[in-house]
């Protein structure tokens, strides 16, 4: 039976526990530049995730580790701009909070300060916990992040799926219990098996956002760039593409640019 949705002025992090007590569904893309953020924010998506991803959709980086934290601060700028009710979640990017507590605060300032960002997500367990801590004790919320962890892709080797054996899978439960306590208000799940992702938001009483960890979590993100066939080369089990824009646009330049050779355009009614 599907839950009735509540219309909600401004998404918060209150509003994301709200919808996990009621059962209702929480929607997640990405964006990354004010003209997405503004369709995606239209459309009624609960979350906007301004993502490290940014490094491989808008740079061309074959990994999340080379974007600094100026650059997601002027990333998350751009979209805060555009939403009017999306609660937008800002990436913490790899090299900006590992090293130690208090370089994890000054990087999770800036952000809030300088993008006007609403909330932070850190990768990682219970070897970030110190740092979660102290971002929380400055007032800012903390979105956690477990599973497959792109900034550690170089520690595992492979995008293959995690927690598959049962000592990482225990390890893995026991760091969602630790973020909720430590005060995160939601953990992103990744390309984990789906019985143990159900596990985890059964186990904790904040919202579950689940990529690749199947249907029994509290919510869903994607990559927007992949879920409307911007990119066509990534095609992971998880990806539903809704559209087929990377054709879509091409015949679009394509026809433009025989147009322009041929003189078709412009034509008289597109000009002065």
């Amino acid at each position: 039976m599907s839950v009735a949705k509540k219309e909600y002025k401004r998404v918060t992090v209150k509003s994301l526990v709200d919808m996990k007590k009621r059962g209702e569904k929480i929607s997640m893309l990405t964006a990354y530049d004010y003209t997405m953020a503004k369709i995606v924010d239209g459309a009624g998506i609960d979350v906007i995730l301004v993502g490290d991803s940014a490094s491989n959709v808008m740079a061309g980086h074959e990994t999340t580790l080379p974007i600094t934290l100026d650059q997601m601060i002027y990333h998350a700028s751009s979209v805060i701009r555009a939403i009017e009710r999306a609660l937008v979640v800002v990436d913490l990017p790899f090299g900006s909070y590992q090293s130690d507590p208090k370089e994890a605060l000054r990087s999770a300032i800036r952000i809030m300060k300088e993008s006007g960002g609403h909330a932070v997500k850190m990768e990682g367990g219970k070897e970030v916990k110190d740092s979660i801590k102290r971002i929380l004790h400055a007032g800012i919320p903390v979105m956690g992040h477990l599973g497959l962890t792109p900034q550690s892709i170089y520690k595992f080797g492979t995008y293959t799926v995690r927690a598959k054996e049962e000592q990482e899978a225990q390890r893995l439960k026991e760091d969602a219990i630790m973020l909720e306590k430590a005060g995160c208000f939601a953990i992103v799940l990744e390309k984990i098996p789906a019985k143990l992702a159900q596990e985890v938001a059964k186990s904790v009483s904040i919202p579950v956002i689940g990529i690749g960890a199947g249907a029994g979590v509290d919510g869903q993100v994607l990559v927007t760039h992949d879920m409307i066939g911007m990119t066509h080369e990534f095609n992971p089990r998880f990806l539903r593409r809704y559209m087929n824009l990377y054709e879509e646009m091409t015949n679009a330049f394509t026809q433009y640019g025989e147009d322009v050779k041929s003189g078709d355009f412009p034509n008289n009614d597109e000009q002065y």
